[in-house]
């Protein structure tokens, strides 16, 4: 086996003298790709390549004599397994910024690169006001120097588009672009830059397999005001049948052209979203001409707000992604007492269970398979060196998904190798509480996620306890498996900007954890879909969720005396929810064991 560690040494090197030829005394190196996405093509995964850092948040800083990577509590442990502590520093956001750590350590009158196809202006200015009073200068670069370093860098994805169909869309790609064309004559605007991924292939009705486990094609668009657009996308990528989907109303134009094409918008108002573009598109409309209007991407919301086709679509992915799950439950129970399993083995086997049906088009994200101590990291990535053996006594957890046609899904359960002891029965319903409690919540539109993002976690408070991550995000149709812009999660979480109003047809996770380093970890997750309620005698319409979600809470996790009557009454309606809606795509022999683990839990 190589030694990865020196192997990413020579690179940390190879870049440092790159930088000295370009007259440079640092770079900064984010993990996002030219589209602003969390999750990046193999092509653009120049923090992983660099650093080892395998986490879906993240970034470095290096300097001719020091090296550092940035990341949130989430990946406190992992980026400690995974980047070497003798090359680089580990520093925590967002307590410290990368702006921070370079102001304090680089010296005076030094350069810092960046590229400008890799962050937002916002960042570029921030981190260019916080250096200049300690003399230092940011300087955006013409060519990123880590590609120039990255010998064997791959190339961008060649795969083909593919359409998604209108009656699973839920609404033609010319009505979704007329809707956009009307936004933007409403913010009197000519056009607007898509840069996003998932919202070209939500607003053209295609998707990709560009981005492993995100089904998107790399792509640019202009929309304008009148319903056209012009989609920038490799030509090798179109298919007749695409460019048939597409029409006349959308002209399809090389990927590669899209940069010089913002000078064709000279004298245009032009919507672009600061959050969701990059430096270099604001840069180059300006200079060519054209007015900047500042406004989010006009996709997003519409994107976020299922329409019931979609709804429809991920209720039917929902039952049979429930279904494989309960195999694969139903298989560890049986299978990890005895040894001889390990973290991908068991994720290869649910992997299986979900390609059973026959229609699982990918993941939706690699799976979380992690046991023991492993379990502790929220974010844990199992890779070949660091997959360790499921051992009797061990919390087993299990947090995957899948992309279908008609759905994404994204599920958590935890297994009990063995009995579990005391502390591990009164944690999983303590989280088991907070789960329940967000799942029955009742709040009045206007309402944002961070504002219920307490009722998951109070139980733990109450025992001195607490989970660093996100109670809950937003969940695409057949598209990111994180998608904004609604969230659940405390105020100043990592991600930042104020917390968006929850609306009726949005799709959200409901997530809460509990982590106890070294030893175990747990997390019961399930999607919820926000909808109006009516309360008897109320005197308004409330919001409320319905759970989408169905696959069996483990049982031995659960220590009954804790519960209330009416969390018991919500959790056996739960199960009883689970047998109706997965007992009929089961065997007789499997819904034996579903019923035996639906059974009412008791006091």
């Amino acid at each position: 086996m190589p030694d990865l560690s020196a192997t990413r040494a020579d690179r940390l090197s190879s870049l440092r003298t790159e930088l000295s030829a370009r007259g440079l005394d640092g770079f900064v190196v984010p993990l996002t790709d030219e589209h602003m996405s969390e999750y990046v093509g193999d092509y653009a995964r120049r923090l992983a390549w660099l650093t080892g850092f395998e986490g879906s948040a993240g970034s470095a800083a290096v300097l001719a004599d020091k090296a550092a990577v940035f990341t949130d509590g989430r990946y406190t442990l992992q980026v400690r397994e995974q980047v070497d502590g003798a090359q680089w520093e580990y520093v925590g956001v967002p307590a410290n910024s990368i702006a921070g750590w370079l102001a304090e350590h680089a010296p005076t009158g030094a350069r810092i690169g960046y590229d400008p196809w890799l962050h937002t202006r916002a960042w570029a200015r921030d981190t260019a006001e916080a250096l200049s009073g300690r003399g230092v200068t940011l300087v955006a670069v013409d060519s990123n120097p880590v590609d120039a370093v990255w010998h064997d860098r791959p190339a961008p994805s060649p795969a083909p588009l593919t359409v998604q169909p209108d009656e699973v869309a839920g609404a033609a790609s010319a009505a979704k672009r007329a809707a956009l064309g009307e936004a933007l004559a409403e913010m009197e605007a000519d056009a607007a830059v898509l840069g996003a991924l998932d919202s070209i292939a939500w607003l053209f009705n295609v998707r990709g397999a560009d981005v492993s486990r995100t089904p998107v094609p790399l792509a640019f668009a202009l929309a304008y005001a009148d319903g056209t657009a012009d989609l920038f996308v490799a030509p090798e990528k179109m298919t007749a049948e695409v460019a048939a989907h597409l029409g006349n109303a959308v002209r399809v134009r090389p990927r590669a052209d899209f940069a010089a094409a913002l000078a064709e918008l000279a004298g245009k108002r032009v919507a672009v979203d600061p959050d969701r573009t990059v430096a270099a598109i604001p840069d180059a409309l300006e200079a060519g001409g054209a007015t900047l209007v500042l406004r989010r991407d006009p996709t997003v919301l519409a994107k976020a707000v299922k329409n019931p086709a979609e709804i429809a679509g991920h209720r039917a992915a929902s039952a049979r992604d429930g279904a494989a799950l309960a195999r694969f439950l139903r298989w560890a129970e049986a299978a990890l007492p005895g040894g001889g399993e390990t973290e991908l083995s068991a994720a290869a086997r649910l992997e299986a269970f979900r390609r059973d049906t026959g229609v699982l088009l990918d993941l939706s994200f690699d799976a979380i398979s992690a046991t023991g101590a492993h379990g502790a990291i929220p974010h844990y990535h199992v890779t070949e060196e660091s997959s360790a053996p499921i051992l009797p006594g061990q919390l087993y957890l299990i947090d995957s998904g899948g992309q279908y046609r008609d759905g994404t899904t994204d599920v958590t359960r935890v297994i009990p190798v063995g009995p579990p002891t005391a502390e591990m029965r009164d944690r999983f319903t303590r989280v088991l509480k907070g789960h329940i409690a967000l799942a029955t919540a009742l709040f009045p539109p206007g309402t944002n996620g961070g504002q219920l993002d307490s009722f998951a976690r109070h139980p733990l408070w109450e025992a001195g306890l607490d989970f660093e991550h996100g109670t809950g995000h937003g969940v695409g149709a057949y598209l990111a498996v994180h998608e904004g812009p609604q969230r659940i999660a405390k105020p100043n979480y990592p991600g930042g900007g104020p917390s968006e109003p929850l609306l009726v047809g949005m799709i959200l996770s409901n997530e809460p954890g509990y982590y106890k380093a070294g030893e175990y970890g747990i997390r019961i997750e399930n999607l919820l879909l926000v909808e109006e309620r009516q309360v008897p005698g109320g005197e308004r319409t409330m919001l409320g969720f319905e759970t989408l979600t169905f696959c069996p809470i483990e049982r031995m996790l659960i220590e009954p005396t804790l519960l209330t009557p009416a969390e018991r009454h919500w959790l056996d309606g739960y199960h009883a929810k689970v047998l109706d809606v997965l007992g009929p795509l089961l065997g007789a022999e499997e819904r034996a064991w579903l019923l035996a683990k639906c059974a009412p839990i008791g006091g």
